[in-house]
């Protein structure tokens, strides 16, 4: 049940910003500010991910620290 709400919530989010890139490059000039800013957000949020992913601390408490 929860992966099939998280297929659902990565479905609308794609179709969301596939949505907001097209009316973005419909208003080029104004339009581009709009599109840099998605890719700066993608850009820091897949570093984030690299970050906690590469991050030995973290690994060491989520395996051995109690709930």
């Amino acid at each position: 049940m929860e992966r099939i709400g998280y297929i659902i919530l990565i479905t609308v989010a794609v179709l969301w910003l596939a949505v907001m890139i097209s009316g973005m490059v419909m208003a080029f000039p104004a339009g581009i500010v709009g599109i840099l800013f998605i890719i700066g957000i993608g850009v820091l949020f897949l570093k984030v991910i690299r970050d906690k992913n590469r991050n030995e601390e973290d690994k060491h408490y989520s395996d051995n620290v109690e709930k």
